[in-house]
C-alpha cells in the first residue's frame, strides 16, 4: 500500500495559523475519501521553528491494494496551497510503499 509522506518547516510565529488551516484541509480531505488516515508530527528545532511531517494513508474500501493513487496525491497537494503563505522553503513529498495489508 502506498503512503504519502510530506515535510516542511514552520517558523514559531505563523504556527498557530498554519495548524488551523491544515487541520480544515484535513478534515476536507477526509470527508472526500473515505478511509483516509492523516496525522501531523513535528519535531522542534533550534531556530524559531520546526519540522512538520504529514502522513497520509488509506484503510478500508477505498484503499484497495494500491494505497495513495495519483488521485488522492494530486488533491492533497491543491489543498496544501493554503498553507503555502505559512512554509518556509520547501515542501517535500516522498511516497513509500508497504506490504501491510490494513
Amino acid at each position: 500500500m502506498r503512503e504519502l509522506y510530506v515535510y516542511y518547516r514552520i517558523r514559531d510565529d505563523v504556527a498557530t495559523r498554519a495548524r488551523e488551516a491544515l487541520t480544515t484541509m484535513h478534515f476536507e480531505l477526509r470527508a472526500a475519501y473515505s478511509g483516509l488516515v492523516t496525522r501531523v508530527l513535528t519535531r522542534r528545532d533550534e531556530t524559531g521553528a520546526a519540522t512538520w511531517m504529514e502522513t497520509y494513508a488509506l484503510t478500508g474500501s477505498e484503499s484497495g491494494s494500491a494505497g495513495i493513487d495519483a488521485r488522492i496525491e494530486d488533491a492533497i497537494a491543491k489543498q496544501a496551497s493554503a498553507l503555502g503563505s505559512f512554509i518556509d522553503g520547501p515542501r517535500h513529498v516522498e511516497a513509500f510503499d508497504s506490504d501491510e495489508k490494513r
